[in-house]
C-alpha cells in the first residue's frame, strides 16, 4: 500500500502545534457578523398560510420564493435555535452549479436526466446571484470559478477524461492546467494539474448569506421565530399544525427544512446520517505571505482524492481548509460534543503546511466543526406527506449552498400541486434507499470510510465494497 503526498511531505509536528495554539473552537462566519438582537420566541397560537421549520438556507429560500410568487400569503418560519446556526453558518461557502453532487453522481443515477439537470443547476446559480444583487445581501459573492486539482500521478488521467468529456459535449469555461499552469496560478508544490471549472462555482460568505436571507424575508412580510424548536406535527380538518414548547402555528401547509435533524415524519427517520466535517481559518495573510502562493483568481479549490480537502480565501484574505476527516458517530445522532476533534484540526493543519509550506508560522484563529446530512444518492431528495400537505427536502450531502434555493421552488411546487420542469424530474419523483438501522449503519459507513482511504492509499484502486456499491448505485462518486 502506497503513501499520500500528505504523508511524504509531512510537516515538523512544532510547525502543526504552534499553529493551531491560540485558535478559538469557534465559526469564524458567525463570528464575522454584527451583533444582532434575537428573534422571540414563539409563543400562544399563530395563523399562517405556510408554516417553514428551519431557518437555515432551505427555509429562508423556501419563505423568500413564496411571498415572490405570492407576496400576499402569511409565511412563518420556526428555527429551534438562531438563523443559520447550523450547516448555513457552517460551510465552506462553495456555491456548486450542480444539483447532483457532480456530474459523474448525476450521470450514474439520472443519465437521461443530466443535461436538464445540469442546465437547472447552473440556471440556479446565475438566479442565485442575480436574487443576491436584487435583495442587497452584502455576502461577499464571488464568481470566480473553482479548480479541481490533482495531488497524486494516477489523478491526471482523470482531470484529461474530466476536460475530454466536457470537450466532446460543447462545455465551455472547463479548462484543462498543466502542472506547471496551476502552480503558476497558485503556489502549491502539492499541486500536479487541474481542471479549472470558470462559470460553475461561486464563493459566498455562509454567515452573510445567512443573515441577508433573513433580512430580505422579514422585509417582505414573513415573520421568524428563534429559540422554538418544534416537538410534532398534528393534523387538523384545514391542514397541520406546528407544535412548540410554548406554541403552535396553525397552517394550511408545511416546509420542512431541518436537513441533517432528525425528521418531523417517521418515514424519513432513515433516510439521511450526520457525518461531521471538519474546517480551519487562518489569520488574515500578509501581503508578502499572499505573493508567495499567487492565487490573484481566488478561486476556489478541492483536490481529487476520495478523502479530499477544499479551500478557499475570505474577503480580507484568510485561508479556509476543511474536509477529508469526515466522521460518522453510532446512533446518527447530532450533538455539540462530537464537534470537538482535536486529531481532525491536527490533521488538517499537518495538511495545510504540506499544501503550502512557504506559509509556515502563519496561525489559525478559528477552528470549527458541523455535521452535513448525507443520503445515500448524495444529493437532495424531496416529497409530500400528510395528504400533500407537507413537503419536504434533505440529504445535500455538503454541496447544499446553492442547491437549497432550488430545493425551496421543488417544494414549493409540490405543496402547489403543480406539475413544473422540477417536478417531473426522476430525481425529485424517486425517493433513494434509506440508510439501515443500527448497528448495519455504523458498519457500513465506517467500512466504506476505510475502503475510501485505502483506495487513496493505492493510486484510486476500489476493492471489492466499493465496486458492489458503485453496482448498486450507493457508491460514491463525485
Amino acid at each position: 500500500m502506497g503513501t499520500t503526498v500528505y504523508e511524504r511531505q509531512r510537516p515538523a509536528a512544532s510547525i502543526v502545534a504552534q499553529s493551531l495554539a491560540g485558535s478559538t473552537r469557534s465559526v469564524f462566519w458567525l463570528d464575522d457578523l454584527p451583533a444582532s438582537p434575537r428573534r422571540p420566541a414563539l409563543t400562544g397560537t399563530v395563523h399562517a398560510d405556510l408554516v417553514i421549520v428551519g431557518a437555515g438556507y432551505t427555509g429562508l429560500w423556501t419563505a423568500l420564493h413564496a411571498k415572490r410568487r405570492d407576496p400576499g400569503l402569511r409565511v412563518v418560519v420556526v428555527e429551534a435555535r438562531s438563523v443559520g446556526w447550523a450547516a448555513s453558518g457552517r460551510n465552506g461557502g462553495f456555491c456548486e452549479a450542480s444539483l447532483t453532487h457532480g456530474r459523474d453522481n448525476g450521470l450514474t443515477r439520472w443519465p437521461d436526466e443530466i443535461d436538464e439537470l445540469d442546465r437547472l443547476g447552473l440556471a440556479n446559480l446565475d438566479a442565485m446571484g442575480d436574487d443576491i444583487a436584487a435583495y442587497g445581501i452584502d455576502a461577499d459573492w464571488e464568481r470566480v470559478g473553482a479548480l479541481a486539482v490533482a495531488t497524486e500521478p494516477h489523478q491526471l488521467e482523470w482531470l484529461d477524461e474530466w476536460a475530454t468529456d466536457a470537450a466532446v459535449r460543447g462545455e465551455d469555461g472547463v479548462v484543462r492546467m498543466s502542472g506547471e499552469e496551476v502552480r503558476a496560478s497558485v503556489a502549491s508544490p502539492t499541486f500536479l494539474g487541474a481542471v479549472f471549472e470558470q462559470h460553475s462555482n461561486a464563493l459566498v460568505h455562509p454567515g452573510k448569506l445567512a443573515a441577508g436571507l433573513a433580512r430580505a424575508a422579514e422585509e417582505a412580510g414573513v415573520t421568524i421565530f428563534e429559540g422554538s424548536p418544534v416537538r410534532s406535527l398534528e393534523d387538523t380538518p384545514s391542514g397541520v399544525e406546528v407544535v412548540t414548547a410554548e406554541g403552535r402555528v396553525t397552517a394550511s401547509h408545511v416546509a420542512l427544512a431541518t436537513n441533517v435533524f432528525p425528521s418531523l415524519l417517521a418515514r424519513n427517520r432513515l433516510m439521511t446520517v450526520p457525518v461531521y466535517d471538519y474546517v480551519l481559518m487562518t489569520e488574515p495573510l500578509s501581503d508578502d505571505q499572499l505573493d508567495e502562493i499567487g492565487w490573484g483568481d481566488r478561486q476556489g479549490i478541492s483536490d481529487l482524492a476520495n478523502q479530499f480537502h477544499y479551500f478557499r480565501l475570505s474577503r480580507d484574505n484568510r485561508i479556509l481548509f476543511g474536509g477529508y476527516d469526515a466522521v460518522y458517530h453510532y446512533g446518527r445522532r447530532v450533538r455539540s460534543a462530537y464537534e470537538n476533534r482535536p486529531e481532525s484540526w491536527q490533521k488538517l493543519a499537518s495538511h495545510f503546511f504540506t499544501t503550502f509550506p512557504q506559509l509556515e508560522g502563519l496561525r489559525f484563529t478559528h477552528r470549527w466543526a458541523g455535521a452535513i446530512d448525507t443520503s445515500t444518492q448524495f444529493c437532495a431528495f424531496f416529497g409530500t406527506a400528510r395528504r400533500g400537505r407537507v413537503a419536504y427536502t434533505a440529504g445535500f450531502t455538503g454541496l447544499g449552498v446553492a442547491a437549497t434555493r432550488f430545493a425551496g421552488e421543488v417544494m414549493l411546487d409540490l405543496l402547489a400541486g403543480e406539475k413544473t420542469e422540477r417536478t417531473e424530474l426522476e430525481m425529485v419523483r424517486k425517493r433513494p434507499l434509506p440508510f439501515p438501522p443500527e448497528p448495519a449503519a455504523a458498519i457500513g459507513i465506517n467500512a466504506t470510510r476505510w475502503s475510501l482511504d485505502r483506495a487513496d492509499h493505492n493510486q484510486g484502486r476500489r476493492n471489492v465494497l466499493l465496486k458492489t456499491l458503485d453496482a448498486l448505485g450507493l457508491g460514491f462518486d463525485s
